[in-house]
């Protein structure tokens, strides 16, 4: 009887080492978490129209002619403007979706060339529509045309002979 007993002390303690270890052990449990990134439409400004001036011969005293940002021109001076095309110039701004953006236009004037001669224009009084500024623009449904006038001022014939007169100026397009 001492063997079966002995034998079942034996068993009962294995048992009971089985179950402690059992006891001892640690669960885990793993989960899946999600990830997510969000890539903006890439900001964008084109030249969708040059400034054009339009065609005029410069008077006596030479003046000035105003282009605005909505494509009216007048003349200050003894400017006669002749029959043809003038318009304003258009840049195509895209974005983000109801972002906002400042219009920085040149602070400087800028000169334009006669194609065949050392003979110059400016161009300064810089305007837009929106207006320049910090915020000014707005890409609703995530696009916007901006227009821009200025005023060129033009000597006499003698100052700027006939021919083509050529320039070119840099907008800002500042994404806030």
């Amino acid at each position: 009887m001492k063997g079966i007993i002995s034998s079942f002390f034996i068993w009962f303690g294995i048992l009971l080492s089985q179950c402690n270890l059992y006891s001892q052990a640690t669960y885990s449990i793993t989960a899946t978490g999600q990830i997510t990134a969000e890539v903006l439409p890439v900001f964008t400004a084109s030249e969708t129209s040059q400034m054009d001036f339009g065609r005029f011969s410069p008077g006596p005293e030479g003046g000035e002619i105003v282009l605005t940002p909505l494509g009216s021109v007048s003349v200050n001076g003894s400017i006669y403007l002749s029959s043809g095309v003038h318009n304003p110039a258009s840049f195509y701004v895209t974005g983000d979706v109801d972002a906002a953006f400042s219009i920085s236009l040149p602070v400087n004037p800028v000169i334009l060339k006669h194609t065949a001669s050392s003979r110059t224009m400016l161009v300064d009084s810089w305007n837009s529509y929106p207006s320049p500024g910090i915020g000014t623009g707005m890409l609703r449904n995530g696009f916007q045309t901006v227009f821009i006038g200025a005023t060129l001022k033009v000597g006499t014939l003698n100052d700027n002979p006939v021919g083509v007169y050529t320039g070119s100026y840099e907008i800002t397009f500042d994404f806030n």
